[in-house]
């Protein structure tokens, strides 16, 4: 078995696609895990824009959670209709594209690509900060531990949906079922003590009772951040295709469930920081410690327990990143397929997945973890944008799709679900964009209209090709004429007899240009070329070559053939220009830097500066 099968799994046949789908149960860890390890930064985010209030802050974090999971329920049922209509693949970029029309549709699909690469970032960010809040002295290392996190998730996810949910199954199974029983002993420790149950052990920071006053701003902006906990509700949308059949009915399974935990886990945990009186930590402060560390510590203490849940939560946060390697491939190739993105997004790799859209996903990843050192809270004012962006794009086109569907019983009130749906998503991106817009959202909001100008670009690009090429006329057979073949040649060995027998196949017509520069000692092809050229020609009775020398003064090779090449062009209007290029090809890769790259500049001089009279064909000589 070679290495990349052993890394990558072995290669699947077409055929085997049907093997790779997926039920439920691994649906939850491949598409839900952003989703449900929000909670673990979610409330955190809200909570972090209260400290001002000391801990009267954490009377608020109900009521505010209680909002989102609110919206949260309006998205889910939106979305259960989505996936109903369109088993297919219904994410925001189809539904928008099919119902709102191609400006909305890339509109969804910039704000789904910023959202999938801050999905992956801000998983990421998110485990390695639940690592350094269990070992503080980790924490200088965080941008190195974001990295080589990214590179494993790439990794298991170059080996295909399968083997992908295999792997986070028991990781998101550990996440869910330590946070659940955190929050059942918490709420019943909460039952017990009438409300007022006691930490553990004493905990940071030690906050007065009151510090500020609430204001609706500062409302506004606790419930823009922990709605960065409802990112990740379209993976399932997006993803129908990986499950088996019935694919819709799977998929919504998937879904409740998603949402179902994400609604218990998001209640209990802001639930008990209210009861305990835990406000988060400024993620500056020495000794910075997550919410949730703080809550496990209060109701178990920093025993086994604690560090069992915590590397669940690293675990789960950081593998939650696979939510956006599981969607983001699908949604480039849908993008590819309507020619905004480059067609090798199209491609199908080895293991039956588009390779292509994880390589972009990866370094796009790294570069913002790079950029902001892998720290979350720089990440987190990014984040929801794209999301709630994609949200309302995608809800509106249901209404438009359902106003389509006359004869759809229950029509009126699929488009009222999805029309609520629009306006809450709608009103919250109004919020999270201006409540977010000077913390760093100004970021999200001027990449949207960069992105869709390169999908424009690229669009331009591929419908000028497709006009070019398009030819409907049959095969036009006149003034052919044999081509003018020059071939470059440095010194008579067997590469450069291979291509003068190739050229003497292909014309009558054969102009042998050599470069001679002043600080060769010999008289170059001069020397030999009566003897090792000319006499066996003659002798088979074939059109003599013609032997071109160009004198270079200065030692230039390149600059000269080009000249010659293009005036030969220039000077035999209506006759094709073929150039055989020689080269030498070598067994090993590394063994090129043994060797001169001239010919492969010359090819691309030529490719670059050409037209379509000139053609360039390589002789390979292989060693």
């Amino acid at each position: 078995m070679s290495i990349a099968d052993s890394l990558f799994g072995k290669p699947l046949a077409t055929s085997e696609e049907r093997a790779e789908h997926i039920g439920v149960a691994a649906g939850i860890p491949i598409f839900g895990l952003d989703g449900l390890t929000s909670a673990a930064y979610g409330p955190e985010a809200a909570m972090t824009l209260l400290i001002p209030l000391g801990l009267l802050g954490t009377h608020y974090i109900v009521p505010i959670i209680s909002a989102i999971l609110i919206l949260l329920g309006i998205v889910y049922f939106s979305y259960r209709q989505t996936i109903a209509a369109y088993p297919s693949g219904g994410g925001s970029y189809t539904v928008a594209s099919e119902n709102l029309g191609s400006g909305a549709g890339l509109l969804a699909a910039a704000a789904l690509m910023i959202d999938y690469i801050l999905t992956a970032a801000v998983g990421i960010s998110a485990g390695v900060t639940a690592l350094t809040s269990a070992v503080p002295h980790l924490q200088p290392h965080t941008l190195l531990l974001c990295l080589a996190i990214l590179a494993i998730l790439a990794m298991i996810n170059m080996r295909g949906v399968k083997d992908t949910g295999a792997a986070f199954m028991l990781p998101t199974f550990l996440f869910v079922g330590s946070l659940l029983v955190l929050i059942g002993v918490g709420v019943y420790r909460t039952v017990q003590s009438h409300g007022h149950p006691m930490p553990m052990m004493v905990l940071p920071p030690a906050l007065s009772p009151t510090m500020g006053m609430l204001t609706l701003w500062m409302l506004m902006k606790a419930f823009a951040s922990g709605c960065a906990a409802m990112t990740g509700v379209e993976a399932v949308s997006n993803g129908v295709m990986a499950f088996g059949e019935p694919r819709a009915k799977n998929a919504q399974r998937t879904l409740s469930v998603i949402i179902a935990i994400l609604m218990v886990l998001l209640f209990g945990i802001s639930y008990l920081a209210k009861s305990y009186g835990i406000m988060a930590m400024e993620p500056e402060a020495p000794g910075y410690q997550s919410l949730l560390s703080l809550l496990v510590q209060a109701v178990f203490g920093r025993g086994w327990f604690y560090y069992t849940t915590m590397g669940g939560v690293l675990l789960a946060l950081a593998l939650s990143a696979n939510t956006a390697f599981a969607d983001f491939p699908r949604l480039a190739r849908a993008i590819a397929a309507h020619d905004y993105l480059p067609h090798v997004f199209l491609l199908r790799g080895r293991r039956l997945l588009f390779s292509h859209g994880v390589y972009a996903l990866t370094g796009f990843t790294g570069l913002i973890l790079i950029l902001f050192d892998g720290v979350t809270d720089k990440l987190i004012p990014l984040y929801a944008i794209g999301a709630f962006l994609a949200f309302t794009l995608s809800q509106a086109g249901m209404v438009v799709h359902w106003q389509k569907a006359e004869k759809h019983k229950g029509r009126v009130w699929h488009m009222f679900v999805n029309g609520v749906g629009a306006i809450a998503t709608g009103l919250t991106l109004i919020v999270v964009l201006v409540a977010k817009f000077m913390a760093g959202a100004w970021v999200t909001a001027l990449l949207v209209p960069v992105l869709i100008t390169i999908m424009l670009a690229v669009k331009r690009h591929y419908t000028r090709v497709n006009r070019e090429m398009k030819d409907r006329t049959p095969l036009n057979l006149v003034n052919l004429e044999e081509p003018i073949v020059v071939i470059p040649m440095a010194r008579w060995d067997r590469i450069t007899e291979k291509a003068m027998r190739f050229g003497l196949l292909l014309s009558k017509e054969i102009k042998v240009v050599h470069v001679h520069s002043d600080d060769d000692n010999d008289d170059g092809l001069a020397g030999i070329w009566e003897e090792m050229i000319m006499v066996p020609i003659r002798k088979e009775g074939l059109q003599e070559p013609e032997l071109v020398t160009i004198d270079s003064s200065y030692r230039f090779v390149l600059g000269p053939l080009m000249d010659y090449v293009l005036q030969l062009e220039e000077e035999n209007p209506g006759r094709k220009v073929a150039v055989l290029l020689p080269e030498l090809v070598v067994k090993h890769w590394w063994e090129n830097a043994l060797h001169g790259q001239r010919v492969q500049l010359l090819k691309l001089l030529l490719l670059l500066k050409g037209n379509q009279r000139i053609v360039v064909v390589n002789i390979p000589w292989y060693l």
